[in-house]
C-alpha cells in the first residue's frame, strides 16, 4: 500500500515514516506543499497525509488544487489547529479526513484503513482463498493449522495477491505497492517473502509463472 506523507516537521516527519513502513506501507516523504502536489500529480498513492501548516504551499492549498485536478486520492490532514472553522475549512477544501497534533498512532493507522476501504467500496470482508482467510480488520491470518504469524511485509504481501486472487500480479506491481520510491529493493526482497509465505501456508498455495508474476486461486 502505497501513502505520500507532507510533513515539513523533520522529527515528526521520520519518526512517522518508520512507524507507518513497520505496518507495510510504503512511504514517500517529502516536506513542503509544492513537492507534495508534484508528487500527487505524478505518482499513484492509495492515500495521502498532509500537514496543514506546510511551506511554500500550505496542506489546504495543496487539496484543492488535487481537487481541481479531478485526483480523488483519499487525504487525512494533519494539524495543531483545533477550532470547528478551522476543521470545517479543512474539510470544505476536499480533505477525506482531519486529525488534530498530538494524535495516537493507532487512531491515524484506524483513520487511514477506513480510508482506503471507503475509496474502494468496501468493508473489511474477510479474504478467503481455498484454507486460507485473511481478516484485514484484525490483521489476522488463519491457515489448515489455525491462526499463523506474519510479519508486516508478508501481510501485506499475503493481503494483496488475496484481493486480487484468479489474477497474475506482477513484481513490479507488488514492489510498487509495498516499498516507498526512496527505499531501494533489493532484487530478492519479494522472493524471500514468497518463500516466507509458501512454508507458512503451503507450496502450493502461491502459483507463479516466471516474467508473469504471483496468484494465489480463488
Amino acid at each position: 500500500m502505497r501513502l505520500l506523507l507532507v510533513e515539513d516537521d523533520a522529527i515528526l516527519g521520520s519518526s512517522l515514516k518508520r512507524a507507518l513502513e513497520k505496518h507495510a506501507y510504503g512511504v514517500d516523504w517529502v516536506q513542503d506543499g509544492e513537492a507534495g502536489l508534484a508528487a500527487l500529480q505524478d505518482l499513484s498513492f492509495s492515500v495521502a497525509i498532509l500537514d496543514v501548516n506546510l511551506p511554500k504551499l500550505d496542506g489546504i492549498e495543496v487539496v484543492k488544487a488535487v481537487r481541481k485536478q479531478k485526483n480523488m486520492v483519499p487525504i487525512l490532514l494533519l494539524t495543531a489547529r483545533d477550532t470547528p472553522a478551522q476543521k470545517v475549512g479543512g474539510l470544505d477544501s476536499g480533505a477525506d479526513d482531519y486529525l488534530i497534533k498530538p494524535f495516537d498512532l493507532d487512531e491515524l493507522l484506524a483513520r487511514l484503513r477506513a480510508l482506503i476501504r471507503r475509496r474502494e467500496g468496501r468493508s473489511d470482508v474477510v479474504l478467503r482463498s481455498g484454507p486460507v482467510e485473511v481478516d484485514p480488520a484484525a490483521r489476522v491470518v488463519r491457515g489448515p493449522a489455525g491462526q499463523v504469524t506474519m510479519t508486516a511485509k508478508e501481510f501485506q504481501m499475503l493481503k494483496l495477491l488475496m484481493e486480487r486472487a484468479g489474477k497474475y500480479v506482477t513484481k513490479s506491481d507488488i514492489e510498487y505497492a509495498l516499498y516507498s520510491a526512496d527505499n531501494a529493493v533489493e532484487s530478492n526482497t519479494t522472493e524471500v517473502v514468497i518463500y516466507n509465505l509458501r512454508k507458512k501456508l503451503g507450496s502450493d498455495f502461491i502459483k507463479s509463472i516466471r516474467g508473469v508474476g504471483y496468484m494465489v486461486e480463488l
